[in-house]
């Protein structure tokens, strides 16, 4: 064979190579575009039938993000199938790195447990209002594998990890129908604390906030230094919480003006000396 015939030889087989290795890669961009595809229209399907069979959100939710992390996972084995890579090399290699990446994960695998806990346990569901231990509050938005969504009443988010909430105290606010609402105010010692009482509790018989079949009373609390501290208790819907407290503290010191019931303020007397 001459030099020229094995210099064309050489090029073909370089040429071909490097078509195939093209042609490989546009086959594999191919299949993940597809796959990708394929995989949001499963999700939105096992959505949908979750929906009808009135499923939870927070369940709803907490399946799909668990179905999208496997579905990609099996989408990359494919890819990587399709590039010539052995599987079974693929497995041991995961294998081998099993104890390293648990340790470097074990957070996320409490967060992945602490959701199922949620789930099974239901503490807390989507639409619900509950404070954590630190304090973060809000209606509960999403309950995702390994996180939380909170939105609070100025339309903030707050993400919390599962791990944590399962782990640790919780306080759910609308678990119940109805919730006690407190209210304090003082009066001034000279002021009728009878004519008061009367008045407070007649504006919470005429409220459209308060359950008229739950105990509504007003009673006096503490003798503090600058009046006389009154309490009002009643029960409201837990979803009229806020503006019901926000309504009726309005109308107490309304109706306390109205009546002459003087509500103290901190006050100093100056006495100076010729």
């Amino acid at each position: 064979m001459t030099k020229e015939e094995l210099d064309a030889f050489f090029m073909t087989g370089v040429t071909g190579s490097i078509f195939q290795l093209i042609l490989r890669v546009l086959i594999t961009i191919l299949i993940f575009f597809v796959g990708a595809k394929l995989i949001k229209i499963l999700l939105r399907i096992v959505q949908r039938s979750m929906e009808k069979a009135k499923a939870e959100r927070g369940v709803i939710t907490f399946v799909i993000s668990f179905l999208r992390v496997a579905l990609y996972v099996v989408l990359a084995f494919m890819i990587a199938s399709r590039l010539g890579v052995d599987a079974a090399s693929i497995v041991a290699l995961l294998g081998s790195a099993g104890v390293a990446i648990g340790l470097a994960i074990q957070g996320s695998l409490s967060n992945f447990a602490g959701g199922v806990l949620i789930l099974l346990l239901k503490p807390f569901r989507v639409g619900d209002y509950i404070i954590d231990s630190a304090g973060k509050e809000g209606f509960v938005s999403e309950i995702q594998i390994f996180y939380t969504k909170l939105q609070t009443i100025d339309n903030k988010v707050i993400i919390l990890p599962n791990g944590n909430l399962a782990n640790n105290s919780i306080t759910n606010v609308t678990a119940e129908k109805t919730r006690r609402l407190d209210i304090a105010l003082q009066i001034s010692y000279g002021s009728d604390m009878k004519l008061a009482k009367e008045v407070l509790q007649d504006m919470l018989a005429e409220s459209d906030y308060t359950i008229k079949d739950q105990v509504m009373r007003v009673v006096v609390d503490e003798l503090e230094d600058s009046g006389v501290k009154l309490l009002i208790h009643c029960w409201v819907k837990s979803a009229d919480y806020w503006p019901a407290k926000w309504d009726l503290t309005e109308k107490a010191k309304l109706t306390l003006d109205a009546n002459g019931i003087e509500i103290p303020f901190p006050q100093v007397d100056v006495h100076m000396r010729s």
